[in-house]
């Protein structure tokens, strides 16, 4: 069941520990935007709510973006 709800892509480039858990974050955010666009289409959130909701997720991984690169 949980694969279905968080399907995981497979990770192709050279491996390295902060790429890995970017593509993590990364595939974690689009999961998120997917189920906030899901809620705002079914009028369960406006449409501010869910870009204030998006916005948030943007920041947090623009700054895990930051702090895996300066490691």
């Amino acid at each position: 069941m949980y694969s279905f709800l968080y399907h995981c892509r497979l990770y192709y480039r050279q491996f390295k520990p902060e790429s890995l858990v970017f593509n993590a974050q990364l595939q974690d955010f689009s999961q998120r935007v997917d189920y906030i666009c899901g809620l705002q289409t079914g009028s369960k959130l406006s449409s501010k709510e869910a870009y204030h909701q998006i916005h948030i997720l943007w920041k947090h991984l623009k700054m895990t973006r930051k702090q895996l690169s300066t490691h």
